[in-house]
């Protein structure tokens, strides 16, 4: 079957694909180098509908290069550059339509279709250039992987293969040509490391650095420094010099390296890194046709694997749902807010007060009960300003203004009697909350909302005592405040639209993913948290050593253990909530005698670690001696099965009482707030997959295709 014929097939399937166009325009190079060809890719959109490639795109660009191919056959270019619009160079893949695909063919299909088009670009009897102007990502970037020379413009911002962190392998020429190009450690780097860590973009600069591009030029004049340099290449001004590639041991030692990466994030859980190290290993012969059909294959059987699936559920769960939540009131009804007051100047009060600042520009002011501690929450906002200015993310002046927009006060009728927002973050206590939220509703303005940091109380028993109940609103940032995106939002029974739609608009000026919540104890994440850990502590509570109910959980691939998470959280904390949540739901929710003592010994967690952070850490031998244990010893089988039946128990109750709009909602807030996987779709995705749900509540959390092949 033909290129054309292959891609008319695929297309049939994705009737609606943003379709890029592939324009192609000729002019005569400087300094007399020739006549040059350059196709821009383009799908007729601004930057905020970033250029993909679906079908119909790569058959434009197959048609582009049926073009330029003939003119360069007959002697008249000298060269083919590609470049994209601006800001934007392509972001590979349209992953709508890979949503689409049904069969193991079809998704072949896309994988061969990629392969054959990009290496027409290889094929030219002239040199070729990609010219890197903006975001690059996944079949971007391969695109000019294939170009014989490439340059980078030092303002792009954002440059990736992510196709690993989705659930995919880089399939049109990324596992195979990036490690002949840099080498294979500088490969695994990029394509497993970068996307196991949250999918960590480069800029342009560190493109050049690794090697992928062979000249960086200023964003301003790019396009023109690029062909400036493309006519010295041209004209054999300049010679581009390569490092040659260690194919020997250091080549087995970067990809036993990714291996053991992948281990630290998946525990062998998602597949998709080990089929890219696969490849990556067996491009070291630089077989380029061989490593291509091994991508082709491994995308069409990822295609049809689940966790690519859970894996695009959850990008459109971040990318799109994140940015319309589901039951949020009216923006129009929102109120302005021209100043924060935030009640408490400790560790969480301060990270509060700087997000604020730094969003929202306008004055902060905090209180608290002496002045001492005012001085070092003020004390910790400018020395965090400071940082920023230290690395060049802000300027002197802006430094200047944020620190004079950052003040203290003892007394809360001066700090807040002209505020449009005040939020709490004072000891986790209902009493202690209720006073303070009197204080404030006695001197701050009758429009303020009055926001509450609470991880676990009643938002609503919290506002009962006021005269204006309507406008306490849940506030739930996530620990550190500064880098978890969530942030659940609270609508007590008496929290009004206007007071709603105001946190909501807040919230979206902090760049934060506001998800509504129902007053229900613990909301969403913490909830799902303490029921998950609290199993764990009652299977060695029971009697199974520590090290297998921990090991249990390890094949879901979560960022960190049940126990690694509860030091990180704090001890204290998790039992505050397990106890708040024990009065509400006695019956699912234990109280752990063992983690009371460990609070009570003063203990931060169950480990030790050796000074250097590098061993596995220990179990603490004098938590080891606290520890009370039965005689019921679980396998690792046993515990994760128990661990997933009471997870899928719990959100099936959630979704019954309407904590949430909809499943999607609980993904979206263990994506955001817990750092789950992509691979798991959060969580109900792969409780479906497992069959979980089915024996736990009789049904799948969600509708057929929705995070699964489409039937």
């Amino acid at each position: 079957m033909s290129t054309a014929e292959l891609l008319k097939g695929a297309a049939e399937l994705f009737p609606g694909e943003v379709v890029t166009q592939a324009h192609v325009r000729h002019f005569e190079l400087p300094a007399g180098a020739g006549r040059f060809a350059l196709i821009t890719l383009d799908n007729g959109l601004d930057h905020t509908k970033p250029t993909t490639f679906g079908p119909q795109s790569l058959a434009n660009l197959d048609a582009a290069l049926d073009q330029v191919g003939a003119e360069a056959s007959e002697g008249s270019i000298v060269g083919v550059g590609i470049t994209g619009k601006p800001f934007i160079f392509a972001v590979g893949a349209d992953l709508k339509g890979v949503e689409l695909l049904k069969r193991h063919e079809d998704a072949l299909a896309i994988g061969r279709g990629g392969h054959e088009v990009f290496k027409r670009i290889a094929a030219l009897p002239v040199p070729t250039f990609a010219y890197y102007n903006g975001a690059a990502m996944g079949g971007g970037v391969e695109v000019g992987l294939h170009c014989t020379y490439r340059t980078v413009s030092a303002a792009l911002p954002a440059f990736s293969l992510p196709e690993v962190f989705l659930g995919l392998v880089p399939g049109w020429g990324g596992c195979t040509l990036l490690p002949n190009l840099i080498g294979a450690e500088r490969a695994v780097s990029v394509v497993i490391e970068n996307s196991l860590n949250q999918n960590r973009q480069l800029k342009g600069g560190q493109v050049y650095d690794l090697g992928i591009a062979d000249a960086l030029f200023d964003g301003a004049d790019f396009l023109e420094q690029s062909l400036v340099w493309t006519a010295s290449v041209l004209k054999g001004e300049v010679t581009v010099g390569r490092p040659e590639i260690d194919r020997g041991e250091a080549w087995d030692a970067a990809v036993a390296h990714g291996r053991s990466v992948a281990d630290s994030k998946v525990h062998g859980a998602a597949p998709a890194a080990y089929r890219a190290l696969d490849i990556i290993a067996a491009a070291k012969d630089g077989d380029l046709q061989a490593g291509f059909d091994a991508e082709d294959q491994a995308l069409a059987d990822l295609i049809m694997g689940g966790e690519l699936r859970s894996g695009i559920y959850a990008f459109n769960l971040v990318q799109k749902r994140a940015k319309r939540p589901a039951g949020a009131p009216d923006k129009s009804l929102a109120r302005p807010v021209t100043k924060v007051g935030v009640v408490g100047a400790g560790l969480m009060a301060s990270q509060l007060a700087l997000l604020f600042l730094r969003r929202l520009e306008v004055p902060v002011v905090l209180t608290d009960i002496d002045q001492d501690r005012i001085d070092k929450g003020v004390g910790y906002v400018h020395g965090e300003i400071d940082k920023l200015l230290l690395k060049s993310r802000i300027n002197q002046d802006k430094a200047n203004r944020l620190k004079g927009l950052v003040s203290g006060v003892l007394d809360k009728a001066e700090g807040f009697a002209d505020a449009d927002f005040v939020i709490e973050a004072v000891f986790e206590e209902m009493s202690v909350k209720q006073q303070v939220f009197a204080e404030v509703e006695a001197v701050a303005p009758a429009h303020a909302i009055l926001a509450t940091n609470t991880s676990s109380l009643s938002v609503t028993e919290m506002a009962s005592k006021l005269k204006n109940p309507e406008r306490v609103v849940g506030f739930h940032f996530f620990n550190p405040v500064a880098i978890l995106p969530l942030l659940e939002i609270v609508r007590g029974e008496r929290t009004d639209d206007a007071s709603l739609a105001t946190a909501f608009g807040v919230a979206k000026k902090l760049k934060k993913t506001a998800v509504l919540v129902k007053d229900a104890p613990a909301f969403v994440v913490n909830r799902i948290l303490t029921r998950f850990m609290g199993e764990i502590q009652n299977v060695i509570d029971e009697g199974t050593p520590v090290e297998v109910a921990e090991r249990a959980v390890e094949p879901l691939g979560l960022p960190m253990s049940p126990l690694v998470l509860l030091e990180l959280v704090g001890p204290a904390i998790g039992l505050h909530v397990s106890e708040t949540l024990h009065g509400a739901f006695p019956d699912r929710f234990t109280v752990s005698e063992n983690l009371a003592a460990v609070v009570k010994a003063g203990k931060r967690g169950f480990y030790v670690y050796a000074n250097d952070n590098t061993a596995v850490p220990e179990l603490d031998p004098e938590v080891a001696a606290l520890l009370k244990q039965g005689d019921t010893v679980l396998t690792e089988e046993q515990t994760r099965e128990r661990v997933l039946d009471a997870v899928a128990q719990e959100i099936g109750l959630m979704l019954a009482e309407g904590v949430v709009a909809e499943a999607q909602d609980i993904d979206l807030c263990l994506i955001t707030g817990a750092g789950w996987p992509f691979h798991l779709g959060g969580v109900t995705p792969y409780l479906d997959r497992a069959g979980v749900s089915e024996r736990v509540n009789g049904k799948p959390f969600l509708a057929p295709g929705v995070a699964s092949v489409p039937a």
